[in-house]
């Protein structure tokens, strides 16, 4: 009796689709590649300045700085939280817009004077407030 090998006469029951998924995936790449360049297509319509525009001035920012000891100034001058109350209150009265603010604290304060500056700023409803690391010409 012989023996035959079943590999000898076998039909082929697989498809090899390595390759298949290898042309796939390059495909999809080179899809993803050139996608985002396809899309930069953006029309934009920039404002131009009027000729006859007068220029436009800068608000004046109010400049709060509370050093290491503890102290606080406004514009320069020294006060304490009562007194930035009502400087503040009356700089908000005075001006047509909304009031500029920015508050610059020392790196060793005692931040609850920070604080402090910040909850007077919020009870008199001022919105624009910036906070500065950095000493503030």
């Amino acid at each position: 009796m012989k023996k035959t090998s079943k590999s000898q006469h076998s039909t082929l029951n697989e498809l090899n689709i390595t390759p298949l998924l290898d042309l796939a995936f390059v495909l999809l790449v080179i899809f993803i590649i050139t996608t985002p360049q396809l899309s930069n297509d953006l029309e934009m319509n920039l404002p131009s300045p009027k000729k006859n525009s007068p220029p436009v001035k800068p608000p004046k920012i109010n400049r709060i700085r509370v050093d290491t000891a503890g102290h606080i100034q406004l514009n320069g001058q020294a006060m304490e939280l009562p007194a930035l109350r009502d400087t503040l209150s009356a700089i908000k009265a005075s001006d047509g817009t909304e009031t500029a603010v920015v508050v610059l604290g020392a790196a060793d304060v005692d931040y609850q004077r920070v604080i402090s500056v910040l909850d007077i700023i919020q009870q008199l409803d001022i919105t624009k407030v910036g906070l500065s690391t950095a000493t503030v010409n």
